[in-house]
């Protein structure tokens, strides 16, 4: 298998997992500023011109982070990051859904929308950005109120994939300039916590 892999959040997401899994991929960094993505080579492997991707070794490409994540979790099930029975898997995808709309998604809207890199790929409403920086506020209370239970991680008791949800989001946070609030304790105490990971070099 070859892994290509750039200075992305979303092939971050996959570096995380392969760092907790302990899985060793042949990796192939490609130079994402340096259109090394759009290049016609790369292009034949995906149409979207997008990092990550997966190559099999009988050619067959996967895309998609989650996706490779979950290839690879089939491939490699211990230790689980999807869950372990019905309940579990149930849980930490709706907690990994939830990280990804309510936290990730708006934090990529801002760099989408007032980043110049990004300006051939859409059509930018800087307005937006703004509107999505203004709307983390209340997104991050309420994630603050979801951990005051006070467990560990985002879905439970055990390290997820929706912690590696969360880690992708907080890597664009620190990117885009928006900082968790010191006064939100909760998520501080999360914050902290995969900080700490050794896979948060990945």
């Amino acid at each position: 298998m070859k892994f290509y892999n750039a200075a992305a959040p979303s092939p971050r997401r996959v570096r995380i997992f392969l760092a907790e899994k302990g899985i060793e991929v042949s990796r192939i960094d490609l130079d994402l500023p340096g259109g090394e993505t759009r290049s016609a080579a790369f292009r034949r492997k995906t149409r979207l011109c997008e990092v990550p991707l997966l190559e099999l070794d009988d050619g067959t490409v996967i895309t998609e982070s989650q996706a490779i994540c979950r290839y690879l979790e089939a491939l490699h099930p211990a230790p689980s990051l999807f869950g372990r029975d019905p309940l579990e898997r149930a849980e930490i995808e709706m907690w990994d859904r939830r990280m990804e709309l309510e936290i990730m998604n708006p934090l990529g809207q801002i760099a989408r929308h007032s980043f110049a890199f990004f300006a051939d790929k859409l059509t930018q409403v800087p307005a937006f950005a703004e509107a999505q920086r203004s709307d983390l506020a209340g997104k991050f209370a309420w994630l603050d109120e979801e951990l005051s239970d006070g467990r560990p991680f985002v879905a439970g008791e055990r390290f997820s994939a929706a912690d590696i949800t969360g880690m992708t989001a907080v890597m664009i946070a620190d990117f885009v300039e928006v900082a968790i609030p010191a006064a939100l304790p909760h998520l501080s105490r999360w914050n902290a916590a995969i900080r700490a990971r050794p896979s948060w070099a990945a």
